[in-house]
Order: structure tokens, then C-alpha cells, then sequence
């Protein structure tokens, strides 16, 4: 019985043992398959690129991606196989340590029979138990006896259960085996792509270079285009600054004087001693803009979108374009549906409508902030105009050369540009 309690814990062993490996070997199996997908969307990618004959750094990226999941998915692999390996070399070792208790339950229950079979009459178990000494040696005999005829169906189970175990190792090692050829194959399948595939990296990449002369002058007339619009912008708000600041100083001489009269002293040392505001603190000189300033920072993180529907396609701040080209972006760019119309994010003031380049701009005032909406191919507001959130003040334009409906959206807190895509709501 010590014996059956040994087998049955070595079995427990291997069945823990199996259970983890099946559980890693699940994880890798579902990593592999997350690859496999992720691959499949970017190959979606390069062949829209390839029917529409057009080179781009998208088409880069995306080659470049795919190598790397391609990559990775070998290197997943090569996780599984080992794995499958390790269950392999566990099953051999298990499979030789059933055999080896195969072995000897099949030598105990042979000695089992021999004594059987030289005590097989009746006769002879009779005399074994009237030997006795005394009554408790006779029924002890008589147990021992009952005993034994247990212990061998006890033995034969235990070794049909031991060939059943042997079986089922021997299956399983046909199943790790067949899935470890299969891993293989699309082992070397991936790395036959990752062959073609960087061949055909290195073509695209030598294209682009070829390209970058011609994508780095369209970029630097955009640039330049930009460049002109955003000192549009910076000077209006300077001029909106300007003018606040020019009654902020009106309203301190005032008070200067009037401060000279009560005290009697010189108007200028009374202005000298009085404190020059800051832009920020010119913008909000009076109540309402204070407060509006205030709501409008509170609304920092849920500013509505300027646009119903859209999505970011160039970020704030500075971006690549191509490989050697860095370009600084002092707004976000959305992609919107052709016509979108164009909201305010919140209330405010129109401190300026105006056209420049073929594109309308608008600029509202909230106080210290300013938000500013670029690119639009008509303006429903003027100059002075009180507008509140979700008005209406003009309509997205296109991008010509992408083909694609846009807006770019900007914030400034005086004259410092802040990340836009921070202020609206996720």
C-alpha cells in the first residue's frame, strides 16, 4: 500500500507540472495569435499603400513595424518550442519512471503467483493455518491470507493503471511532437518573409530617400505658409495684449493722479511706485475677465471638441516628417467629415476674423486664453462678436494634397502656446 501512496504522489507531481506548462504554454499560444493579427492589419495597410501608388513614411513605418512583430512572433516561438521540448524530455522521463514501476509490480505480482501457485489446493492453506501455535496465530493466518488474495487484485489494478498511465504519456508525446513540427514550419515560413520583407524595406527606404529632395521643399512652402499664419496670429493677440494694456495704464495714471491730489505728491513718483501688470494680468483686469479666465482654466481636461466628429492626426509640438525632416507644431491638426462646421469651445469674444493665404482664421478671447481656429474655408463670425460654446463660427477646410477635411485647433495663455489636446475632453 506504501508503494500505490509513492505512485500516486510522483503522479500528482506530473500532473501539477503539466497543468503550469499547459497554462504558459496557453499564454504563449495567445501571444502568438495577438501577433499574427496585429501583422495581418499592418500587411492591410501596405497593400492599400500598394494599389494606391503612393510612397509614403506610413508605408515605412508600417514595413518597419511588421519586421519587428515578425520578429517578435519568431522569438514566441522559439518560447513555445522550448516549452514543448521541456514537456517532451518530462513525458520521456515519465514515461521511463511508469516503466521502471511497471517493471517491478509486474515482478512482485510474479512472486505473488509462484506463492500462489505452490499453495494452490485447499489442503495446503488448511495445514498453513491448523500449524498454528494458538488461536490468535490461526486467525492472523487466516487475515494473512484474505490479505494477500487482496494484494493481488490490488496489484493487477495497479499495473493496468500504470500501462493506462504509460498510454496516455505516449499520446501526448504524439500531440507535442506534431504541434512542435507545425511551430517550426511557421517558424521558417515567418522567416522567409522577414527576408522578403526586408528587401522590400530596403527598396522603399531608398525610394524615400530619393523622394526626401522634393518632400522637404513641399514642406518647407508649407512650413514657410505656416510660419506666416501663425505671426498672423501671435500679432493679433499682441494687439489684443497691447490694447488691454494700453487702458490698464490709463486706469494708473488715473489712479496715480488722483492719488497725487490726496497726497500731494508728484504724479510720476506715484507711478513709479505703483506696480506694471503683467500680460496675463492685463487680460483679466476686470471682473468679468477674471472670472472668465478662471472658468475657462477650471474647464481644462473637458473643453467640448471644436468639431462633431474628428480625429487627431498631427499632434502639438515637434514632428517628423520622413526621416531627416523635424518640423515644430505650434497647433493640433483634426481630420473632420468634408463641411464639418467649426464650434467655439467656450464663450468669449471674437478678437479676430480674418483670411490670409486662402484659409480663414478665427481667434477668440476667454479672458487670459485665447483659443484659435485655422484652416477654414468660410467664417460665420466678425471681429467684436460675443460668441458662447458650441456656437457656430465657421466651416472645416481641406487639406488639397491629402485630399481630406481639416481644422487646426490652438490655444495660447497670453502669448505662450499650450498643448491644445490637453485642454479637450477624451
Amino acid at each position: 500500500m506504501g508503494f500505490k501512496k509513492v505512485l500516486l504522489s510522483i503522479l500528482a507531481l506530473f500532473l501539477i507540472v503539466t497543468v503550469s506548462q499547459a497554462q504558459s504554454s496557453a499564454l504563449l499560444q495567445k501571444q502568438r495569435e495577438q501577433l499574427t493579427k496585429e501583422i495581418a492589419e499592418l500587411q492591410k495597410v501596405l497593400q492599400s499603400t500598394s494599389k494606391e501608388r503612393k510612397l509614403s513614411q506610413q508605408e515605412v513605418n508600417a514595413l518597419s513595424k511588421q519586421l519587428n512583430l515578425r520578429e517578435e512572433k519568431i522569438s514566441t516561438i522559439n518560447s513555445e518550442v522550448r516549452l514543448i521540448n521541456n514537456q517532451i524530455a518530462s513525458n520521456n522521463k515519465a514515461i521511463d519512471e511508469l516503466k521502471a514501476q511497471l517493471d517491478k509490480l509486474r515482478k512482485d505480482y510474479e512472486k505473488m503467483i509462484l506463492f500462489a501457485f505452490r499453495n494452490k489446493n485447499a489442503y495446503s492453506k488448511m495445514m498453513f493455518v491448523f500449524a498454528s501455535k494458538d488461536f490468535n496465530q490461526a486467525y492472523r493466518r487466516v487475515k494473512y491470507l484474505q490479505q494477500f488474495n487482496d494484494s493481488r487484485k490490488i496489484k493487477a489494478d495497479e499495473i493496468e493503471a500504470t500501462q493506462n498511465k504509460i498510454k496516455q504519456k505516449i499520446a501526448q508525446l504524439e500531440v507535442d511532437k506534431s504541434k512542435k513540427n507545425t511551430l517550426l514550419k511557421d517558424q521558417q515560413n515567418e522567416r522567409n518573409v522577414i527576408a522578403k520583407d526586408k528587401a522590400e524595406h530596403s527598396k522603399v527606404l531608398n525610394e524615400l530617400a530619393s523622394q526626401e529632395r522634393d518632400v522637404k521643399s513641399q514642406l518647407g512652402k508649407k512650413q514657410q505658409q505656416e510660419r506666416k499664419l501663425a505671426a498672423q496670429i501671435k500679432a493679433a493677440i499682441a494687439r489684443e495684449i497691447a490694447e488691454e494694456r494700453r487702458r490698464a495704464e490709463a486706469e494708473r495714471k488715473r489712479l496715480a493722479e488722483a492719488e497725487a491730489r490726496k497726497t500731494g505728491k508728484p504724479v510720476a513718483e506715484v507711478e513709479k511706485n505703483t506696480k506694471r501688470k503683467s500680460d496675463g494680468e492685463v487680460l483679466k483686469s476686470t471682473p468679468e475677465a477674471m472670472k472668465l479666465s478662471a472658468d475657462f482654466k477650471s474647464n481644462r481636461g473637458r473643453l467640448p471638441w471644436p468639431v462633431g466628429q474628428g480625429n487627431i492626426i498631427r499632434k502639438f509640438g515637434m514632428g517628423s516628417y520622413g526621416r531627416n525632416v523635424t518640423i515644430y507644431n505650434p497647433d493640433i491638426v483634426i481630420r473632420t467629415s468634408a463641411n464639418a462646421t467649426v464650434k467655439a469651445v467656450f464663450s468669449g469674444t471674437v478678437s479676430k476674423a480674418f483670411n490670409f493665404g486662402g484659409v480663414g482664421s478665427v481667434i477668440i478671447n476667454h479672458g487670459e486664453y485665447f483659443s484659435v481656429y485655422s484652416d477654414l474655408k468660410g467664417i460665420s463670425v466678425s471681429n467684436g462678436q460675443k460668441v458662447t460654446a458650441g456656437q457656430a463660427i465657421g466651416t472645416a477646410g481641406e487639406d488639397e494634397e491629402e485630399g481630406i477635411s481639416i481644422v487646426k485647433f490652438s490655444i495660447f495663455q497670453g502669448m505662450n502656446e499650450l498643448n491644445p489636446e490637453s485642454w479637450l475632453a477624451r
